[in-house]
């Protein structure tokens, strides 16, 4: 199986910022779910450019093991986000939901103003 539909999605998230495996694969529609994006993030290939540490587990927790985990940790930092204990703060430093959710939310915000009225 090709990983390269996670790995050009990866590349999409910007400096500064994380996602987890399960969001990753929410996005992707990848059957089996964070798991298998985890799989597909342990056999990324280095010199391609992908920033394999900005994807950490669910609610922000740093898994990966060393040597890599510290990797993760100094990497990360060197991008300004903070890492408290194990946990990188979701609510601050995930990437934004997609513009097709926000649309939605919206548009039922409005629905809901015009109810009331």
């Amino acid at each position: 199986m090709s990983w390269e539909l996670v790995y050009q999605l990866v590349k999409k998230i910007p400096r500064g910022r994380v996602t987890t495996y399960g969001e990753l694969a929410r996005r992707l529609r990848i059957p089996g779910g964070a798991r298998v994006v985890g799989y597909a993030m342990a056999a990324c290939p280095s010199g391609r450019g992908i920033p394999w540490h900005r994807v950490v587990g669910a609610g922000g927790r740093l898994i990966i093991r060393e040597p890599y985990g510290s990797l993760q940790r100094k990497l990360l930092e060197s991008e300004g986000v903070l890492i408290e204990g194990a946990r990188v703060n979701m609510r601050e430093y995930a990437v934004a939901a997609s513009r097709k959710k926000h649309g939605r939310r919206k548009q039922t915000r409005r629905r809901a103003a015009a109810k009331r009225r």
